[in-house]
């Protein structure tokens, strides 16, 4: 008996992560009808591939499925945006306290190395270079991931990860980056994971968090 067809495996997992990055990185905006035909063409991959991997994004809640109107990129929402940030905080502001606990000398390196570089790429941004945007999401992203990486749970973290992928899709097209705010609240983060001061840290990340949408929505980038 003949084993899975790993190359087709592999070709819809890849046309899978290339449309969800394109969807979290804007590229395929919100609200814009996700026609077949033209995907085919842009991804290179056939129908029955494209619709499999759609299906896993409305699963994800980053596609609309619209019966026979086919499917459509999720659009943005003010209530979703902050339900995803309240969600966000929960998550995150459970897994630092048991991460704060749990962590050893190997996690402390890793969240003060990822620190460094999001902070590098935040000076970068603050002298005017645009070209450090997407690095910045890049370690925005790892910064956050790094500091409960020792919460020792999985299923906390994967769904973190998932409620993080949401909300970063605002955050590439409407939060930016909100300059010396950002950096003091990060920089604070920093230094409370190496204190182990898990209250000080939920202080800083619901202010990082919520500041963060208010800022979107002040913006009208909505």
């Amino acid at each position: 008996m003949s084993g899975p067809d790993t190359g087709s495996v592999d070709t819809s997992e890849r046309a899978y992560g290339r449309i969800r990055a394109d969807i979290l990185q804007g590229a395929l905006a919100p609200g814009r009808k996700l026609t077949l035909d033209r995907l085919r063409e842009s991804y290179g991959v056939g129908v029955s591939t494209l619709r499999e991997s759609l299906s896993r994004l409305v699963t994800e809640r980053l596609v609309l499925a619209e019966g026979q109107r086919g499917f459509e990129v999720a659009r943005f929402s003010r209530t979703e945006l902050r339900e995803l940030a309240q969600l966000r905080l929960l998550l995150e502001g459970h897994a630092l306290e048991h991460a704060f606990r749990a962590g050893d000398v190997e996690w402390e390196a890793r969240v003060v190395a990822v620190h460094h570089k999001l902070e590098q790429m935040q000076c970068r941004l603050g002298n005017g270079d645009g070209a450090a945007l997407v690095p910045w999401r890049r370690f925005d992203a790892e910064f956050h991931q790094t500091l409960i990486s020792a919460c020792g749970s999985r299923t906390l973290m994967a769904t973190h990860a998932s409620v993080f992928d949401r909300y970063t899709r605002y955050q590439n097209l409407a939060l930016g980056f909100r300059g010396e705010i950002a950096v003091r609240e990060h920089r604070g983060l920093c230094d409370a994971a190496i204190r182990r001061d898990a209250a000080a840290a939920r202080e800083i990340l619901a202010a990082h968090i919520l500041g963060g949408v208010e800022h979107a929505l002040a913006s009208g980038a909505l």
